[in-house]
């Protein structure tokens, strides 16, 4: 099969007009709900003279080795490449983790005969 035959939408509205638009919006409810499930966002009201961050949802087409459809995903994002430094934020902070970190999981759970999952 040619992997390039499906393509996936870049927009809502190619989305929910395409041949699978039962498919992304049952995908699009989920990522919804399990957002809901763990308490993403808190609504609040915007203080006067603050534009909101927009968003966008992200779809990708899973496939197996066969180039078959697997599943369908999608993850709502926010656009925050609209946002201006000293304005919108002030600091920025990203999780990482250093393989120092990494070698004392192992080490601990070498030690104390654990499953690390």
């Amino acid at each position: 099969m040619d992997a390039g035959r499906y393509t996936d939408p870049t927009s809502y509205n190619e989305a929910i007009t395409s041949d699978q638009s039962s498919e992304w919006n049952n995908v699009m409810l989920d990522e919804l709900d399990s957002m809901k499930k763990n308490n993403v966002w808190d609504l609040v009201e915007l203080p006067d003279g603050v534009k909101p961050v927009g968003s966008k949802w992200v779809f990708k087409t899973k496939l197996d080795q066969n180039g078959n459809i697997e599943r369908f995903k999608t993850r709502l994002v926010a656009k925050g490449f609209t946002q201006k430094e000293g304005i919108d934020y002030e600091e920025t902070f990203s999780p990482v983790s250093r393989k120092d970190s990494l070698r004392i999981v192992m080490a601990l759970v070498a030690h104390f005969d654990l499953e690390l999952h």
